[in-house]
């Protein structure tokens, strides 16, 4: 009997052969594939109106798309602010994840989770953890560094004045835990685990983790309680950076 044969069974059921059962998963398996692979094309989607000049790359992550602006002269002392993109194209910016929060605040009908002051104050510590870590600096003792030669002096101040400004804030953010996370019972998270002040900034500034991803790390189930508590907590820490500057 041949191996492609569909036998029948008594009970009228079609019993599918060896063979046919292997090709029969095989096409099951590359459905399975073709779905991954434009899955993957999609996250490296480029809009049309960013031009065809910027490569596809699933890799960069979610972005955000903006038309950048600049001031142009408006007569003899006046300026007007226009777009400014290359051949009148929006840009593209890799998205972090206060853009995808507050994305996803907005596809929900709710307000944006920070103020602008919030989101700004925790770029800035990013940005300046991220500079000082990336500052190449050979000696890690400050006394070696004052005493470094070779017309130097004005890079290394610039990275001691990054570490000065990074221990202020860090100070100012603290490391105990709020009260609006401590009110939260472990028997309603789901955790004994407390999560800290600096943990907290740390995961989402630095980590780009948003509030649900610090839950899970923390063992916290995620529902409206406890998201609602550790993001205003959150905003209470960035209201502290905000109020430094």
């Amino acid at each position: 009997m041949s191996e492609n044969v569909v036998i029948v069974a008594s009970d009228g059921v079609a019993d599918l052969t060896p063979v046919a059962k292997f090709m029969a998963a095989r096409q099951l398996r590359l459905q399975a594939e073709t779905v991954r692979v434009e899955a993957v094309k999609a996250r490296g989607y480029v809009p049309e109106v960013c031009g065809d000049a910027i490569p596809e790359a699933p890799a960069r992550g979610a972005i955000r798309v903006f038309q950048p602006m600049s001031l142009f002269p408006d007569g003899e002392d006046d300026w007007v602010a226009r777009p400014s993109g290359y051949r009148g194209r929006s840009a593209m910016q890799r998205a972090d994840v206060f853009d995808v929060m507050t994305a996803k605040a907005a596809s929900n009908g709710k307000p944006a989770p920070f103020t602008r002051e919030q989101v700004a104050a925790g770029r800035y510590y990013r940005d300046l953890v991220e500079r000082h870590a990336c500052a190449g600096v050979r000696c890690s003792s400050v006394e070696a560094l004052r005493s470094s030669g070779g017309g130097s002096g004005s890079f290394v101040d610039a990275v001691l004045r990054d570490r000065e400004e990074i221990e202020r804030i860090r100070r100012r953010i603290g490391t105990s835990t709020a009260m609006a996370v401590r009110k939260i019972r472990p028997s309603k998270r789901g955790s004994r685990v407390n999560i800290t002040d600096r943990r907290l900034v740390d995961m989402v500034c630095l980590e780009d983790k948003p509030i649900s991803a610090v839950l899970r790390a923390h063992g916290w189930s995620v529902w409206g309680q406890t998201v609602g508590a550790v993001g205003l907590t959150l905003a209470e820490l960035l209201e502290r950076i905000v109020r430094m500057r």
